[in-house]
């Protein structure tokens, strides 16, 4: 199966794409959707929203996973997440790709093992289980790749049991 990860910032929107048959992982292509902060929030999303939907066309995933909303300190840093989510949601929509969302907990249990595991336990465990000779630079694609191998592992789980 082809899982698209999405790790949602109004800054940064980490993406990462992998083939999986649950058990052995391989990345397509991972990276950032970098916006600016002095570009006005509507162009910011629209950017977001762009960049996924070209990665959908290009990449075909037959999943779009993310995490579910956490609560913020900052009621407004909350709010530009939660925005930044529905324009995820909306492009996995629109390309008709299915979707599933993983807690925070879930994923790092998931990829690490353990639900409080730092980001840097988080990318060394992408690394490994994705064979890669050198870690993601970047923590955005980094927990990308871990929400779409949650999802990899989670799939394969429910049509094993099915």
């Amino acid at each position: 199966m082809r899982v698209l990860g999405i790790d949602c910032g109004s800054q940064r929107t980490g993406y990462g794409v992998i083939d999986s048959d649950g058990a052995d992982h391989r990345m397509v292509v991972a990276g950032v959707i970098c916006t600016s902060p002095k570009w006005p929030f509507e162009k910011r999303l629209l950017e977001i929203a762009n960049g996924l939907r070209s990665l959908i066309r290009e990449h075909h995933p037959e999943f779009g996973a993310v995490e579910e909303v956490f609560h913020a300190a900052n009621a407004k840093t909350a709010l530009k997440l939660a925005h930044v989510r529905g324009v995820a949601l909306l492009a996995i929509a629109e390309a008709g790709v299915g979707f599933a969302e993983y807690s925070p907990l879930e994923v790092k249990m998931s990829v690490v093992g353990y639900g409080r595991a730092e980001k840097s336990q988080v990318q060394v465990m992408v690394r490994s289980l994705l064979h890669l000779s050198e870690a993601i630079a970047s923590e955005d694609a980094s927990d990308a790749l871990a929400i779409a191998i949650c999802h990899a592992t989670h799939e394969a789980t429910s049509r094993r049991l099915a």
